[in-house]
C-alpha cells in the first residue's frame, strides 16, 4: 500500500502505573513481579468495562495479553454504547463474534506506534473484510488531533504499557467500505461531491453494499483530477456537467464484483467497468490506464482496502466515449491532417494504418516530409503514386522518420539514434545518422526545416526528404568520419565496392568494418605514403575488399573471444573480447572496435581505429 502525505502530531500521554506484592515464605520468599499488558490495562480500567468483555467474547485478550507488541485504539463505555445503539443492538452478545472480532482487530496494529510517528495517511490495520483476504485499511487524519476513518478521534495518547501502546478513542471504528474512505479522505471531497452532485444518484447506496454487485474496485480521482479535467472540458465547474453524462463518467471508475489489488494488475489488462464501457492497464515504471479517448492517468495510491472492495488513487479522471465529450486533442495525427502540405504523409500513414499510432498517448519524435519531398522521392523510386509502393515497404519507410519519445532539437547532437524501422538483413532497427553540423541533417539526405513543432504526443520535425531505407553505403557517405574511406571505394574506376555495397541479395547482407579518417592518416604515415594514390591500385583494392564480410550481418552481440573471421578478399583476420572489441590483422596488427552496430538494410557497420591490412 502506498502512502499518502504525512505530518507530524504531538498529543498528551499519561502513564498507567501496576502495582506489585510480595510474600515471603520460610526460606526468605519469592518476589512476584506485575505485569502490566494492553489486557492487564483495559481490566484495570472501569472506562473500558466493554471493552474487556468484546476481548474476552472473541479471546482476543490472550492475544494482547502476549509479549508481542501491539498499538491499539481503544474505545471507552460510551464509544461502544453508541455503536451497538447505531447498528441496532442491544447488547455485545448480540454482536456475531465473527463480526465482533474484526471490528476490534480493526483497531489494532502490529508493533509499537507512538503519536509521534503518526502522520496522514493510510495504514494497515489487523482485521480482514469479506472482499479480501488482505488487511483492511485506516485513514489516520493528523491536521486536527487525530482521527481515524473521519469517525473516531484520540483523546488520549501514548499510554505505554508492557507489550506495546494504546490511544485512546472516542468512537468505535467500524469495518470501512469503499464510502468510508471517500468521505474520510480529504482529498477526495469533490468526488464525494461529484457522487452526490443528483437526487436520482445511487452511488453512496450502492457503494456501501456487502452483497452483489459487491465487491468494488473503485479508481478514484483526487480533487487536483476533478479540477483538472474541468480545465479539460471547458467548464466551470460539477453542476456545469449534465446528470447524465456526469453518472457516466462515475460509473467508468467503477469494477463491480471483483477486488482488484495492485498484483493483480496485468500489462495491457482491459477492465469492464460499471458504466458497460472499458479502459486498458499499463504496466511500466508508474501503472497507467487509457481511457477510451486515448487519454492516460496515472495510478497514484494503491490498495486502500475496505470491507466491500478495494481504492486505486488516480490523478486523472477517466472519460468515456460519449458523444457529450468533446476533447480537443492535437496529437502528431492531428498535426499532419490539419496540415494541406502534408497530405502525402497523412495519405501514406492512412494507406499503412499507423495513423492510429500517432493518434495515441504514447509519444514520439517524427521528422515529417512534406508533399514535395514525397513527390521527389517517388519519382527517384521510379512509382508514380503511393498506391504503387507495396504497403510494407511504406509502413518502413514511415518508420524510418521515427524515434521513440520526444526528442526536441536541443536533444540531437551528431551521431547515430535507432529509428523505429526495421528491414532487410536483421530485426533490429535501422540506425539514423544525425549531423548537427550545420543545422541538422539525417542521413545526408534530409534536412530538418522547422524544428520543435509540439503535439499532445511528442514532437515533429519538418524535414526537406524523404529518408529513404538505408544501405551500408548510406552511412559510409553521410558520416564524415568516413569520407577518406569513401574516397578510397571510390578512388579506381575499376572498383565495384560502392555498386557491390548497395546490393540486398547475395553476396549481401555485409558487415563492414569501415576505418574512419584518422585510420587511414595513421595508415598512410605506417606506409610512408603522401595520399592514397601512392598506393598501389591492387594492394588498395585487397585492403578494402579485406574489411568486408559477405553473407553475414555479423553485429557486436554475434561476435565471440578468438573468432575467425573470413573476409570478402579471402583473407582473415581474429576478433578478441575484452574491455574493447579488438582484431589481429594477418600482419599481427590490431585495431579497436570504436563504434558499433550502425544497421542498414544490407548490412552492419563496425568503426575501426586502425587500418587493418591482409597478409604480404
Amino acid at each position: 500500500m502506498k502512502t499518502i502525505k504525512f505530518t507530524k502530531l504531538a498529543v498528551v500521554a499519561f502513564l498507567a502505573f501496576g502495582l506489585f506484592s510480595c510474600s515471603d515464605d520460610d526460606d526468605g520468599g519469592d518476589v512476584i513481579m506485575p505485569t502490566n499488558t494492553i489486557t492487564d490495562f483495559v481490566a484495570g480500567n472501569d472506562d473500558y468495562s466493554s471493552l474487556q468483555a468484546a476481548l474476552e467474547v472473541t479471546g482476543l485478550d490472550a492475544t494482547l495479553d502476549s509479549s508481542t507488541n501491539f498499538t491499539v485504539f481503544a474505545p471507552n463505555n460510551a464509544a461502544f454504547n453508541s455503536f451497538l445503539s447505531a447498528n441496532g443492538f442491544s447488547s455485545l452478545d448480540e454482536v456475531p463474534t465473527g463480526v465482533l472480532t474484526q471490528i476490534l482487530l480493526n483497531h489494532v496494529q502490529e508493533g509499537e506506534i507512538m503519536s509521534s510517528t503518526l502522520s496522514t495517511g493510510y495504514i494497515e490495520s489487523m482485521a480482514t473484510g469479506m472482499a479480501s483476504d488482505s488487511p483492511l485499511s485506516l485513514y489516520i487524519n493528523t491536521s486536527d488531533g487525530v482521527s481515524i476513518n473521519g469517525v473516531s478521534s484520540v483523546t488520549t495518547a501514548d499510554v505505554e504499557v508492557d507489550n506495546g501502546v494504546i490511544h485512546a478513542v472516542d468512537a468505535v471504528i467500524g469495518l470501512p467500505d469503499v464510502t468510508t474512505f471517500a468521505t474520510a479522505d480529504p482529498n477526495f471531497d469533490i468526488l464525494v461531491q461529484a457522487l452526490t452532485a443528483d437526487e436520482s444518484f445511487t452511488f453512496v447506496e450502492t457503494l456501501m453494499e456487502t452483497d452483489a454487485p459487491a465487491p468494488f474496485t473503485v479508481f478514484a480521482p483526487t480533487n487536483a483530477a476533478f479540477a483538472s479535467v474541468l480545465e479539460e472540458l471547458e467548464l466551470a465547474g460539477l453542476g456545469d456537467i449534465p446528470a447524465d453524462l456526469l453518472a457516466s463518467i462515475l460509473s467508468y471508475h467503477v469494477v463491480t464484483g471483483a477486488n482488484v489489488r495492485s498484483g493483480d494488475l496485468t500489462d495491457e489488462m482491459m477492465v469492464e467497468t460499471l458504466e458497460t464501457g472499458s479502459f486498458t492497464i499499463n504496466l511500466g515504471d508508474n501503472v497507467t490506464i487509457t481511457d477510451e479517448n486515448g487519454r492516460t492517468a496515472t495510478i497514484v495510491a494503491t490498495d486502500v482496502q475496505a470491507n466491500n472492495g478495494v481504492i486505486h488513487v488516480l490523478d486523472t479522471v477517466l472519460l468515456p466515449e460519449n458523444d457529450a465529450i468533446e476533447i480537443e486533442t492535437n496529437t502528431i495525427a492531428d498535426f499532419v491532417a490539419g496540415n494541406e502540405d502534408y497530405s502525402s504523409l497523412l495519405a501514406a500513414l492512412e494507406t499503412t494504418g499507423l495513423t492510429s499510432t500517432f493518434t495515441g498517448t504514447d509519444e514520439y519524435t517524427v521528422f515529417a516530409p512534406n508533399n514535395a519531398a514525397f513527390a521527389a522521392f517517388l519519382n527517384t523510386a521510379g512509382f508514380s503514386s503511393l498506391d504503387e509502393v507495396p504497403e510494407a515497404l511504406l509502413t518502413q519507410v514511415l518508420l524510418n522518420h521515427v524515434q521513440p519519445g520526444a526528442i526536441m532539437s536541443t536533444d540531437l547532437t551528431t551521431g547515430y539514434i535507432p529509428s523505429l524501422a526495421v528491414w532487410g538483413a536483421s530485426e533490429t532497427p535501422l540506425s539514423m545518422y544525425i549531423n548537427t553540423d550545420d543545422g541538422v541533417m539525417i542521413n545526408g539526405v534530409s534536412t530538418v526545416t522547422a524544428a520543435d513543432i509540439e503535439a499532445d504526443n511528442g514532437v515533429i520535425h519538418a524535414v526537406d526528404a524523404v529518408i529513404g531505407l538505408p544501405d551500408v553505403t548510406t552511412f559510409a557517405t553521410a558520416d564524415p568520419n568516413f569520407d577518406i574511406l569513401v574516397q578510397a571505394l571510390t578512388r579506381e574506376e575499376s572498383f565495384t565496392f560502392v555498386q557491390t555495397l548497395m546490393e540486398t541479395e547475395d553476396p549481401a547482407p555485409f558487415t563492414v568494418f569501415a576505418p574512419t579518417n584518422d585510420a587511414f592518416v595513421a595508415l598512410l604515415d605506417e606506409l610512408g605514403a603522401g595520399s592514397l594514390a601512392d598506393i598501389p591500385t591492387a594492394t588498395l583494392e585487397a585492403t578494402l575488399a579485406y574489411h568486408v564480410v559477405a553473407g553475414a550481418n555479423v553485429r557486436s552481440g554475434d561476435l565471440t573471444d578468438d573468432m575467425m573471421v573470413t573476409t570478402l578478399q579471402g583473407g582473415e583476420f581474429t576478433v578478441n573480447l575484452g574491455d574493447n572489441v579488438v582484431i589481429t590483422d594477418e600482419r599481427a596488427r590490431t585495431s579497436t572496435v570504436i563504434a558499433a552496430d550502425v544497421q542498414a538494410t544490407n548490412g552492419v557497420i563496425h568503426a575501426l581505429d586502425t587500418v587493418l591490412l591482409p597478409a604480404e
